[in-house]
Order: structure tokens, then C-alpha cells, then sequence
């Protein structure tokens, strides 16, 4: 199965990759393009477009600044490496065994507000631009614009390259609007995680990104490709609720922490 995930805001170009081996994004072209209109924001309007400090939008500025197309060792890190958020944490890429990695690089995507889709093993330089970004483009007011169909074609070949037809998303609700669904060639399962907390079960952001992650990496780990196997996932306390899931929609709850 083909498993999509959000990128995260976090950051680490600090520590060394669990791995040497990389593959350059499919889309810099795109990238280049996008590069070009965030280049001509000053930090005032990066702070005010993204709504983040003035610190961070210098930070930003300065990335824009330093871009290149290309793309090294030097200047880049691969992108499972690379992020470091809830649902990084929950995928904890650093104890992956060498054919884990290979897994994850034919069956996981990361979508990206600036790079459209990435492998986990593609280089990528440091950036924020998240998917929601009323970025004014040649294509449009937004990156949902820019993007158009290009990211759900760049899903629709991964998912064939990589052998059947489910896509299993594990994206949030921002970057997976940038995929079209109805385009998608094969089933798409959108699974979701129930916490109890005060006698109730509810989806708690927290805690749902970090299953994502955890089950991004089951899947990986057990090389998962029927629903059957997806829903035998129970790590960190979570089992599948029949009577509250669909087909498409399986519910997996966990008690109170």
C-alpha cells in the first residue's frame, strides 16, 4: 500500500541521516518557481503571511535566500530524516533496519507544501512553507492552485510503481486537500484514532499524529498491503473498533493515558 503523511514545522539538519543513501525530488522544477515568489517577500510579509515571529521569518528569508536547485549532501537532507515532529517521532525513522528504509522509500510519500511530493530518501534543503499558504503564484492565490494536479499524479505513479491499490492517508486535513480523491486510481482508506480521556473517546491532535506515525511505521515494519493486516495495527494500546469503522474509515481506540 502507498502511505501518505503532512511534513512537519520541526526541523533537524544537525544530526546525521540513519543513512547515506538518497534520490533527488521529482518536482524541483516546481519548487524553483515557488522559490522565486517567496524570494520577493520581506520578513514583514513572511510574518504576516505565515503568521510566525519576526525571528522565524528572518530564519525563513534567509532559506529563501540560500535556496539552490541543486541539491547535495552538503547543502540538503533526506526528508524522513530531516523532519522531526509528532508524527516523526511516532515513525522514529532512526531504528529503521536498512530494508525498512527501502520499504519506506517505495511505499511512504510526504506531502509538501514546497516540494509537492516527496520520498523519504530525497534530499531537501531547509524550508517552511506550509500547504494552507495564501502564496500568490502564477497559477493562482495559493499553493492549493499552484499545485493543481500535479501531486495527485505524482500519488496516482507512485501507486503504481509500488504494486497495488490502496492509498492509506495519514495526512492532515491541510496537506491532504492538496490531493484530488476522486482522482486517485485506487481505494483510499483514511484511517482514524480515538483517545479516551474524561470517559469520552475523541480524536486528540496530539496523540492521533504520533499513531499516524506509529502506523506508518507498523506498516513498514510488517509489510502491510490488505486492510486485514491495517487493521490489526495495535501499538502503544490502540485496537481496531469494528463497530465504529468503514470499509474506508477504520476507527482504532485506546484508553485513557
Amino acid at each position: 500500500m502507498l502511505v501518505l503523511v503532512s511534513p512537519a514545522k520541526t526541523l533537524d539538519y544537525e544530526n546525521e541521516a540513519g543513512t547515506s543513501e538518497h534520490t533527488l525530488p521529482r518536482l524541483v522544477q516546481h519548487s524553483e518557481q515557488l522559490i522565486e515568489e517567496c524570494r520577493k517577500l520581506t520578513p514583514s510579509d513572511i510574518a504576516s503571511l505565515m503568521k510566525v515571529s519576526d525571528k522565524i521569518a528572518g530564519l525563513n528569508a534567509a532559506r529563501f535566500a540560500s535556496w539552490s536547485p541543486q541539491f547535495s549532501t552538503d547543502n540538503a537532507k533526506q526528508a524522513m530524516y530531516a523532519f522531526r515532529g509528532d508524527v516523526y517521532t511516532g515513525l522514529d525513522a532512526d531504528s529503521m533496519s536498512p530494508q525498512t528504509i527501502a520499504r519506506a522509500q517505495k511505499h511512504l510519500r510526504i506531502l509538501s507544501g514546497l516540494y509537492g511530493l516527496l520520498r523519504p530518501l530525497d534530499l531537501m534543503q531547509p524550508y517552511r512553507l506550509e500547504m494552507g499558504t495564501r502564496l500568490s503564484n502564477a497559477r493562482g492565490s495559493n499553493l492549493y492552485q499552484f499545485w493543481g494536479d500535479t501531486i495527485t499524479e505524482e500519488v496516482n505513479l507512485a501507486l503504481a510503481e509500488q504494486g497495488d491499490q490502496i492509498v492509506v492517508n495519514l495526512a492532515s486535513n491541510e496537506y491532504f486537500k492538496a490531493v484530488k480523491p476522486k482522482q486517485i486510481k485506487g481505494d483510499l482508506i483514511t484511517p482514524v484514532f480515538k483517545d479516551r480521556k474524561n470517559g469520552q473517546y475523541k480524536v486528540i491532535s496530539f496523540f492521533a499524529k504520533r499513531a499516524r506515525g506509529m502506523m506508518v511505521r507498523y506498516i513498514l515494519d510488517n509489510n502491510i498491503s490488505t486492510l486485514a493486516g491495517l487493521n490489526e495495527f495495535d501499538a502503544a494500546g490502540y485496537y481496531y473498533c469494528e463497530a465504529e469503522s468503514t470499509e474506508l474509515a477504520p476507527v482504532f481506540k485506546r484508553e485513557e493515558q
